[in-house]
């Protein structure tokens, strides 16, 4: 069987958080593959450690899939700060004999470093087209857990596991090994904290991740991070402002430009124009050609988390503005050019250190070390949708005993979509819309 196809029945997705089908990826052929180690988001100590710990691991399965695209290079991308982490990986590449294919780039320490279209730049030089992806300059970007579960589906091991930071305002940060379906509670009191009442909890990073509704879910392949903080802290209430109170609050906008000039996707030379679109709702202006712009946006929040003065919601209106353009069918459409990175681009990039003071999290950026907690949940419940396209489809009824590994649902005839695999060893006891429930026997 092929690696591709290894990768295919593996089950195997976008562990950054973005969740698409990696075979779909590899199936691509390119002149650059791409490691996107960076890890931008505050907080969150998982690609750091991985490649650390398992840097043969990472480097075999990175080397496969660029292989398999056809790639002249490999690139790791991992922020320079990393000093310890780069050479683990440079001396494991040399001994390997890989050295001639596959070499470690260093990136300075800044948000968002690790966005995909920015990672294609600094590691190329190449400017992904506006509503473009990767592909279309010859790049595949893949994670480095990403690559790790490639080494394993080598091997003929699915996605069963997935490693998640937890940290924020909590007695015991830690990185941690979980098994796919993980009633998210049970990795939350790792963090020491007994009583959730007085708490949010963010599903991600500080700065893209949102704050669950309910900490009654489940682990999924995209779960990264819980960042746990008090409900009082500026950072949840400013996540948890309804979209009305954004835009009452955003009518005090006063064309500023700083969300254009910090924004990461304009510095790159796309035509993505915050303080406009804050004009378009403030105004009332009907051109919907300049409201398009819209859908350029990657929602990294830099606006409205960093970049704003004034702290007003750009990222808001970006999100409400995309909503009705969705509803009356309205889409962008590219026009052919060239892009090019606008020359100020390398004075506005946004330490890391004084993101992370902006947030109010100076005092909450420690270390969370790998941990060997064993977490043995009794029912996992394992999404059908835990990635980007249709649901997997069930394969197994309720009574079955499965084994962990075994395959539960498999990718719909003729779809995007990813399979599904048993996290634990069980009895099938609930098939419902959304999920799996298996209960270990």
């Amino acid at each position: 069987m092929s690696l591709l196809d290894l990768v295919k029945e593996a089950g195997i997705v976008g562990a950054g958080g973005a969740g698409f089908p990696t075979h779909v990826k590899l199936a691509a052929k390119a002149e650059f593959i791409l490691l996107n180690g960076v890890e931008c988001e505050p907080l969150l100590r998982v690609d750091q450690q991985l490649m650390a710990l398992f840097p043969d691991e990472i480097i075999k399965g990175f080397e496969g899939a660029g292989r398999l695209v056809g790639a002249e290079k490999a690139l790791i991308g991992i922020k320079e700060k990393h000093k310890e982490v780069m050479a683990i990986l440079k001396q494991r590449i040399k001994e390997l004999e890989l050295d001639s294919f596959v070499k470690v780039k260093g990136l300075k320490d800044a948000y968002p470093a690790g966005d995909e279209q920015v990672l294609v730049y600094e590691l190329t030089g190449r400017v992904v087209p506006e509503a473009g992806i990767p592909i279309e300059v010859g790049c595949v970007v893949i994670n480095s857990e990403t690559a790790l579960n490639i080494y394993h589906a080598s091997n003929g091991k699915p996605v069963t596991e997935k490693y998640i930071t937890v940290a924020g305002d909590i007695p015991q940060r830690m990185t941690v090994k979980v098994p796919v379906g993980t009633p998210t509670m049970d990795v939350l009191r790792l963090s020491g904290i007994k009583n959730f009442d007085d708490y949010a909890v963010i599903d991600g990073g500080p700065m893209m991740g949102k704050v669950m509704n309910s900490i009654d879910g489940h682990v999924t392949k995209k779960t990264k991070g819980l960042v746990i903080l008090k409900k009082q802290h500026n950072l949840i209430k400013r996540k948890t402002t309804t979209l009305e109170a954004a835009k009452r609050i955003n009518k005090s906008c006063e064309q500023c430009r700083m969300c254009t000039e910090m924004c990461p996707r304009y510095l790159l030379g796309h035509h993505l124009q915050p303080h406009k679109l804050m004009r378009v709702t403030n105004y009332g202006l009907q051109n919907q050609e300049d409201q398009k712009m819209v859908y350029l946006c990657s929602q990294c929040n830099l606006c409205e988390l960093f970049s704003c003065p004034i702290g007003l919601f750009p990222k808001f209106n970006n999100q409400y503005l995309k909503q009705q353009l969705m509803e009356n069918n309205i889409r962008f459409t590219r026009v052919p050019t060239s892009y090019t990175a606008r020359k100020n681009r390398e004075f506005r990039l946004v330490p890391s250190k004084r993101l992370v003071a902006k947030l109010g999290l100076y005092h909450l950026d420690k270390p969370a070390p790998m941990s060997d907690v064993t977490v043995n949940p009794e029912i996992v419940r394992i999404a059908h949708s835990q990635h980007v396209g249709a649901p997997a489809i069930p394969v197994v009824t309720v009574g079955d005993h499965v084994t962990m590994g075994q395959l539960i649902g498999k990718i719909p005839d003729s779809s995007l979509g990813a399979a599904i695999h048993a996290s634990i060893s069980g009895k099938v006891v609930e098939i419902e819309k959304a999920y799996i429930a298996i209960r270990r026997t």
